[in-house]
């Protein structure tokens, strides 16, 4: 059955995989194969491949980066479409509006900013996933968030029609947004920012930057924050007064620089990754009575 999505790739330029680990496309660095993974290097382009999946029943995930999913051992069937590099264009609209693709990364679109002089992203650096997937969260860190630049997102729906949300209607809120609910593909993103100091841009990003090395367990595979923050609580210090600091399953680990990440040591799974975020939320929900929800997405 996936012979004429191949077909129709290959009539279309677009680049290809069968069977690739999806260990070699998350940031957990865990997960089995997908049966075939796409890489669409236009909007015409995965309109036309989802079309096709869609009348012959194939299932199909989309992904960008892969930085916020943990994907079944057992690997994915059916078609995975990875939005990132080949749809990635940024552009100026006007002096302190941009237009960017959903699949150029956190730290590119960053850049752009900087190499324009525009502030408003500086939270943002340092970030590992896509801005369209920075967009689905409403992802944030350091006082800042995608909401206080971000008005417009342009998407492909479910029936595979295109369309946009503006302003109110993207209900950008704490790790979530409209199409948090909805089995809708972001394309694209229109960002408003304010002309600054191109140094000082430069300083506050660095400094963010440094902040993550510092406090977060970069030189280890994750997903970042596993969990999302508990109002009034933070989610690390929770973890960490139940006792489950550097505490493990299997090469899934709690880190010891900062409890509220889970990190893959090195030989870890999928399934050792999900027994461990159920022990953490099992303790903290008993000795704290805080429900601990996660900010990874599951794929299966």
């Amino acid at each position: 059955m996936l012979n004429i999505v191949i077909d129709t790739a290959e009539s279309l330029g677009c680049e290809y995989d069968v069977n690739i680990p999806m260990s070699a496309r998350t940031s957990f660095k865990t997960g089995g194969k997908a049966e075939l993974m796409l890489y669409p290097d236009s909007v015409e382009t995965l309109l036309k491949l989802l079309d096709v999946c869609k009348k012959n029943n194939i299932k199909t995930y989309i992904i960008g980066n892969g930085s916020n999913i943990l994907v079944s051992d057992n690997g994915l069937s059916g078609v995975v479409f990875r939005l990132s590099n080949n749809l990635s264009e940024i552009r100026l609209i006007d002096e302190e509006t941009v237009f960017c693709q959903s699949g150029a990364s956190m730290m590119k679109l960053c850049s752009f900013a900087l190499e324009h002089s525009l502030s408003g992203l500086e939270f943002a650096y340092g970030i590992p996933g896509t801005a369209g997937g920075a967009a689905y969260m409403n992802a944030g860190a350091y006082g800042g968030e995608m909401k206080d630049v971000l008005f417009k997102c342009e998407h492909i729906d479910e029936n595979g029609n295109m369309g946009f949300f503006t302003e109110d209607e993207l209900q950008l809120g704490y790790r979530k947004s409209v199409y948090s609910d909805k089995n809708y593909i972001i394309t694209g993103l229109y960002l408003k920012m304010k002309k600054g100091n191109a140094d000082e841009i430069k300083a506050l990003m660095n400094e963010n930057l440094s902040k993550r090395k510092d406090k977060q367990p970069l030189e280890f595979p994750s997903a970042g924050s596993t969990f999302k923050r508990p109002e009034g609580y933070f989610a690390g210090r929770l973890i960490e007064d139940c006792g489950l600091k550097g505490f493990s399953v299997g090469g899934a680990q709690v880190s010891e620089k900062h409890a509220g990440f889970v990190i893959n040591r090195g030989n870890a799974t999928t399934s050792d990754i999900k027994e461990l975020i159920r022990i953490i939320q099992d303790k903290v929900l008993k000795e704290t009575g805080v429900k601990l929800e996660t900010e990874v997405k599951y794929f299966d």
